[in-house]
């Protein structure tokens, strides 16, 4: 079987053509380059973090390919943030697809899957961008997506602190102790999701996270270490990561999503709001109300303050200044 993809502009055309061999192995040439892909018998089954394997011919990409671009971005002077923001971006997409294989709609299910697992509109924005320039790369702009996502959608998603108790009142009540954890945790901490191997046993015993690339190191409350420890006690966790599957793997972003929305349906909160991003956007709210009431009070009090030093030691005689 072959399939040919070409892209011409200008004096440039490049030509992508996996060839299918008797023993069952992919190799992908573009310009020359040979990639090896794998057999349809070794696919790893990815749970629901794949996306469905493409009816129609499409292409094989490799972890060496995705190097290869992020090595070319170097070279031609991006920034190294960038470049690290595409590695992140393109290994999420790499992870969901099904043998490494990307055909036409494959970029609009992933751009689905990840607003159903809470990134916000912006972030999927960015996303789907660099999967589009690492396809423009390979020369098979026919696979990309275009259009992108309405931003102002993140105005809409605001999750309420009466639907927050009512999630973890729900929760106590249906005995999910693992989601009950998970929201309070996100809520109370404001921790991003991808960080959540970082709560273990040893820092829950400390009652501070310490997250890579922060200065500063994240409180726990004590009330949330405390049931931390307690749920880690009963499940038998001795050390290291507390929320994990039942293999022992560190729990993901698809299916802490998934467990908040199922509980979202029985605690009659929109679904939409059962995600990670929106809990965490009601513990910036909180912090920003509360610090917004902090400073109002501070600035009564000093006023009291100079009110009551002016009735003790003021200049006498002064009228107070009214406007014309």
């Amino acid at each position: 079987t072959l399939f040919s993809s070409a892209w011409k502009g200008g004096n440039c055309q490049r030509r992508s053509i996996p060839h299918i061999f008797d023993d069952g192995r992919t190799i992908l040439s573009i310009n020359g380059r040979e990639s090896y892909g794998v057999t349809k018998e070794s696919r790893i089954s990815q749970g629901e973090n794949a996306l469905q394997e493409p009816q129609t011919q499409g292409i094989t990409v490799t972890r060496e390919q995705i190097g290869s671009y992020l090595s070319s971005l170097g070279e031609r002077g991006r920034n190294p943030s960038t470049v690290s923001s595409y590695r992140k971006k393109l290994e999420l997409l790499y992870a969901a697809l099904p043998g490494g294989r990307i055909g036409r709609g494959t970029l609009r299910q992933w751009r689905e899957q990840l607003l159903d697992q809470g990134y916000s509109p912006s972030t999927v924005n960015t996303s789907v961008s660099a999967a589009n320039s690492f396809l423009e790369w390979l020369g098979c702009r026919e696979f990309q997506l275009t259009g992108r996502l309405s931003c102002g959608r993140d105005a809409q998603l605001e999750l309420t602190r009466s639907e927050y108790l009512r999630l973890l009142s729900t929760a106590r009540a249906l005995r999910q102790e693992r989601v009950y954890l998970l929201i309070k945790l996100f809520t109370s901490t404001g921790l991003p999701v991808h960080e959540l191997e970082q709560v273990t046993v040893e820092a829950a015993g400390e009652g501070v996270l310490l997250l890579p690339g922060e200065a500063m190191p994240q409180r726990l409350p004590d009330c949330l270490r405390r049931e931390l420890l307690d749920y880690a006690r009963r499940r038998g966790i001795s050390s290291g990561p507390i929320f994990v599957t039942r293999t022992g793997r560190p729990c993901g972003r698809a299916g802490v999503s998934v467990s908040i929305r199922r509980l979202c349906r029985d605690a009659q909160v929109p679904p939409e709001k059962g995600n990670p991003r929106c809990l965490r956007k009601l513990y910036y709210t909180t912090r920003a109300e509360i610090e917004a009431t902090v400073a109002q009070l501070v600035e009564q009090t000093h006023e009291r303050l100079l009110e009551a030093e002016q009735a003790a030691v003021g200049w006498g005689g002064c009228q107070e200044v009214r406007g014309a």
